[in-house]
């Protein structure tokens, strides 16, 4: 796996990962050069409500939620009230129904943030793929969630 060159922009998945450490999280850590690139990576706004809502629902402890907090310190949040994201999630959800594709709402946001940036999305959610190479450039994470992690997105 080679870093891409230029923006990225990552899925709540990656982020879940780089929080609790794991081997998953240290693994794309170090094939994308994620926290020592010298563009910071970008996340949607909609990624920090994602974890932060995660963190709720898994009862995460107040270290961990402090982990979390200090990852978000340390990536650039693209919102989505902008006339590119907006018109890039109108544009995505018209190709999904089209296509036939189901996609949650916050996975076409986070896709919109991704394409209205010209960021490569990296993820590890197979969601994304019918808008590869069309409306976004993704690179896809395959992960094996390992006995005794906490929970999967």
């Amino acid at each position: 796996m080679t870093a891409p060159s230029g923006l990225v922009l990552l899925d709540t998945t990656v982020v879940l990962h780089l929080v609790r450490g794991n081997e998953i999280g240290e693994r794309m850590d170090r094939a994308y050069d994620l926290r020592g690139r010298a563009e910071r990576p970008l996340i949607s706004v909609v990624t920090v409500a994602e974890a932060r809502a995660f963190a709720l629902k898994l009862g995460w402890g107040e270290v961990k939620v402090k982990t979390l907090d200090e990852l978000l310190r340390q990536l650039v949040v693209v919102d989505i009230n902008h006339a590119q994201v907006l018109r890039l999630y109108a544009e995505i959800d018209a190709f999904l129904e089209q296509s036939g594709y189901s996609v949650r709402d916050n996975d076409k946001w986070i896709a919109a943030t991704a394409g209205a940036t010209q960021a490569v999305l990296i993820t590890n959610d197979k969601d994304f793929d019918p808008l590869d190479g069309k409306l976004l450039t993704r690179i896809y994470v395959p992960v094996e969630v390992p006995s005794g992690d906490s929970g999967s997105i």
